[in-house]
């Protein structure tokens, strides 16, 4: 027991004690908010899960405009209905569209919650109601949307399809973390979205992620999965480097060595595999869905050397290669950039992929041709890209590609001097989509001690991909950046877990650079709201790097 204090009675005494005690719990108090303003010595301190429906300030990518209501917001039960209305007699045509996005969602809401959430044609009356509008500002584009939240529903409007499906993702990301669940949640929340507006469209038009399918080979249903991750946050192509010297990953039934030799292996020595046309069209069907353009590439006339091992003739020495390659080096190999034989085996290729590809692209590569003499490389890409135009599509090419008249040129090597040919094609027209291997490639490691990735092009933390701007990063001719993509190659990864790995967190931060207005663009807000989506990504099953620079909330 405490010795007494001399003079004071017994009940001062005890006075002086409770206020003592009271002191202790609020310097404790405030020691605890000034960490969390201040964030541990890492810069991550962890903040609790917040109550309550989730507010609009915590959307990624960050909307461009939110109005936050009042009232309780609308709450999911199981008298909820979703209403699918094309919104007028002129866009009746899309109403199978309409009604297939309503599906989906109802799809993604009833595994979590157990609700029944019929999907119903009256476009009036409480619940979750989707509409075409033409009506709404022409600014809102294909991809733009509004969302209002209130006690009688949610309604999302758009002027296409498109807009609806980009809302139906806002939608999600309203609700509670374990929304993403693919199985019931037995004690679950309350599925209450907060009241809101939502005003939103993108920045940019082309706002993608590649993967590299040829180092590593990932099966239809992965690259299904790879597309939900896109899908969630906005993006609208999926890029599909299908052909290096490790692997060919497509089936061209005119050329059947390039799948009968030339997909036996990659990287590491394991078996390799390749996409049948079905297997592809499956590929492109799902991504449609969601709204998600397929750019399919095959890398050319460099990194050829699966090609070359399957038809010999097409190297200038003609002599075989060795096969199979299981290695990362690049720049070893080129198809013979002069001869009919080349150019007819380009003809076949692009024609099927033509075939097989509903979206406007074919990616021709382009990048780390080191043993051709620049006219003959200029006048390779030259023809090929006209191969592609007379095939109804446009091609696209690595920023190495320039030279050859390509009009869509993928800006990745950022290394001295290596930006000269393009900032001079962007002068006499050609548009550019930024992916700077310093700032975009999601296979560079976090740090350079991480087990997984590269760093040859340095180390990418969040911040690095978030902290960029693809108008200003080059001295481009105004307007011609159209857009952000965000690559990863796989010579380091061979399953969807270490895909996971590398893409969450950073995904979202080259999400927001595509999408969202520059005027918001804030480093401390983004790391914010990025950390929340640590929950959303558990409840769905997806591995993540809990990244020290991110306040992930305590677990």
């Amino acid at each position: 027991m405490p010795r007494g204090i001399a003079g004071l009675s017994v009940r001062t005494h005890v006075l002086l004690t409770v206020l003592c005690l009271l002191c202790v719990l609020a310097l404790t108090a405030a020691g605890l908010g000034l960490r969390s303003v201040l964030g541990s010595g890492d810069g991550s301190a962890a903040r609790p899960v917040p109550a309550g429906p989730r507010t609009a300030d915590r959307i990624v990518p960050v909307p461009l405009s939110v109005t936050p209501g009042t009232g309780p917001g609308y709450r999911l039960t199981d008298r909820t209905v979703i209403r699918a209305a094309p919104g007028s007699e002129a866009v009746e045509r899309q109403a199978g569209e309409v009604r297939a996005i309503a599906e989906r969602l109802a799809e993604t809401l009833r595994r979590p919650t157990g609700l029944p959430l019929p999907v119903v044609e009256p476009a009036s009356g409480d619940g979750i109601a989707l509409a075409l509008d033409p009506a709404l500002p022409g600014a809102t584009g294909t991809e733009g949307y509004r969302l209002t939240a209130d006690a009688a529903g949610v309604r999302i409007t758009a002027r296409s399809p498109e807009g609806l499906f980009r809302g139906t993702q806002t939608l999600r990301q309203l609700l509670p973390p374990r929304i993403e669940s693919p199985a019931r949640v037995a004690d679950g929340p309350d599925w209450t979205l907060a009241p809101v507006t939502v005003e939103d469209r993108p920045r940019y038009r082309y706002r993608g992620v590649m993967l590299d399918v040829a180092r590593h080979f990932f099966t239809p249903a992965e690259v299904k999965g790879f597309i939900d991750r896109l899908a969630l946050y906005k993006l609208n192509h999926l890029h599909l480097h299908l052909t290096d010297d490790q692997g060919w990953r497509i089936e061209v039934p005119a050329r059947p060595a390039l799948t009968a030799v030339g997909a036996t292996s990659e990287v590491g020595g394991t078996p390799g595999g390749y996409y049948t046309a079905a297997d592809y069209q499956e590929i492109v069907r799902y991504a449609q869905e969601r709204y998600l353009t397929v750019v399919p590439e095959t890398d050319l006339p460099g990194h050829s050397n699966a090609a070359l091992a399957a038809y010999p003739e097409l190297d200038c020495t003609g002599s075989a290669r060795p096969w199979p390659y299981t290695g990362t080096e690049v720049g070893f190999s080129t198809l013979c950039p002069t001869g009919d034989a080349v150019f007819s085996f380009t003809r076949d290729v692009v024609t099927e992929l033509a075939r097989l590809t509903p979206g406007p692209y074919l990616h021709i590569g382009g990048d780390e041709v080191k043993r051709v003499a620049p006219a003959e490389y200029a006048e390779f890409v030259r023809r090929v890209g006209e191969q592609v135009r007379a095939a109804g599509k446009t091609p696209v090419g690595w920023n190495q590609a320039a030279p050859g008249g390509i009009g869509l040129l993928q800006f990745w090597d950022g290394r001295a001097g290596r930006d000269t040919e393009l900032r001079e094609a962007a002068e006499r027209g050609a548009e550019v989509i930024m992916s700077p291997s310093g700032r975009s490639y999601l296979d560079m490691k976090y740090e350079a001690t991480y087990p997984l990735g590269l760093v040859w092009a340095g180390t990418v933390d969040v911040r690095t991909a978030y902290d960029w701007d693809p108008d200003t990063l080059l001295p481009l001719r105004d307007g011609s950046v159209v857009g952000v993509e965000a690559p990863l190659w796989t010579e380091t990864l061979d399953t969807p877990g270490e895909l996971d790995l590398m893409l969450l967190p950073r995904l979202p931060a080259l999400a927001e650079l595509g999408w969202s207005p520059r005027a918001g663009h804030d480093w401390g807000r983004f790391r914010a709201r990025l950390a929340e989506e640590g929950a959303r990504w558990e409840a769905a099953g997806y591995a993540y790097e809990r990244r020290h620079e991110v306040p992930w909330p305590a677990r």
